[in-house]
């Protein structure tokens, strides 16, 4: 392939061009390098319990005092949370609350969308807001200062996954629960100790709704199939963009990849959440000592868990990691259209030879 194409995300709709020949451009800048600067002064290290908030919940097989070392996985409040929980007693408004024109808001709209009020015979507030409640957790990946998920053993990479799917779970009466991980300062993490975050919310992102809504509808055109199940039996069969695959879950760079070697992590057994399923720590461990081994330790990368919004039935929960190669660009943020130098078969056939 060498002509740019348009490719549609199955899932969400969202268009990518896929530009191969773009990598052939001039490059004054050098990629991104991250020298992590070492474990003295880190919150996040055992023995440092004392330099976060109290922890909401910890893994400690050997038992133990809250707040003390000896813990396998740890959760504590973020200190700069984007939403915050609300005070004692006080209701969700994300379920029942009226805007001015008697609009009752839901997890999937909100009466501070100036939209919603602007044809029903009253004057809509171009500048109106809400409060932005929620938890902000923090999920402590591991005791020690290891900078990259690629550096831990396969056992506490299984801890730390099941720790993410505990946090969720008790979440569960959240609109939507997003899981996330960055790795790296040019990924978003202020912090290089191996950390997730969870952010548990009242409403439900536009992406994660799309995703729902064409999940749903082709449920419906096709008497009850699977879509992401769909698309994993095609590209099993095909090949082209299959990277690896164990008893639990197949790993592909998918489709309509928004970035160079963007891969998903998807379920054999279409299972609406995340939280609510189990496996797939085994093949996220050996995706990013693939991309370790391609971009070098440790590579920088984004990772988040798309799960089933609450009273969402029919779903299939998959985990997409992106190692960050490239800045984004004034083309991406004007359109929301992203342009992928790699195509996504080219990226499956280098990360099956990365992969062990």
């Amino acid at each position: 392939m060498s002509s740019p194409e348009v490719r549609i995300d199955q899932l969400t709709g969202g268009r990518v061009l896929v530009a191969p020949g773009r990598s052939e451009r001039p490059d004054d800048f050098s990629p991104f390098q991250w020298h992590p600067a070492g474990h003295d002064g880190c919150p996040f290290c055992e023995g440092n319990e004392a330099a976060t908030p109290p922890e909401i919940e910890a893994s400690r097989p050997g038992g133990g005092d809250a707040d003390s070392p000896g813990w396998v996985t740890r959760t504590v409040p973020n200190l700069y949370p984007a939403v915050q929980p609300r005070e004692g007693g006080e209701a969700e408004d994300g379920r029942k609350v009226a805007d001015r024109a008697g609009a009752e808001s839901s997890a999937f709209s909100s009466p501070a969308d100036p939209l919603l009020a602007s044809g029903r015979g009253s004057e809509p507030d171009m500048f109106a807001s809400r409060p932005a409640h929620g938890s902000h957790e923090v999920i402590i990946n591991s005791p020690f200062h290891l900078p990259s998920l690629a550096e831990m053993e396969e056992e506490s990479l299984a801890a730390a996954v099941a720790a993410w799917r505990s946090r969720m779970r008790a979440h569960g009466d959240s609109a939507y629960v997003q899981l996330i991980l960055n790795q790296g300062p040019d990924s978003g993490a202020s912090l290089e100790h191996s950390h997730a975050q969870l952010g548990a919310m009242e409403f439900v992102p536009p992406s994660v709704a799309r995703e729902r809504e064409r999940v749903g509808a082709y449920r419906e055109r096709t008497a009850g199939a699977s879509l992401l199940g769909e698309i994993l039996r095609e590209e099993i069969r095909r090949g082209e963009r299959l990277v690896a695959i164990d008893d639990e879950v197949a790993l592909i760079c998918p489709w309509a990849s928004r970035h160079p070697y963007e891969m998903r992590i998807i379920p054999r057994r279409p299972t609406s959440r995340f939280e609510e399923d189990e496996g797939g720590a085994a093949m996220l461990g050996r995706a990013v000592r693939a991309l370790t081994g391609l971009f070098g330790n440790p590579c920088q990368l984004n990772l988040w868990v798309r799960t089933a919004p609450r009273g969402v039935e029919h779903f299939h929960w998959h985990v997409d990691l992106i190692p960050r190669l490239e800045p984004a660009s004034a083309f991406e943020m004007a359109t929301g259209v992203d342009i992928n130098i790699v195509t996504p078969e080219a990226a499956a056939g280098t990360l099956r030879e990365a992969i062990d």
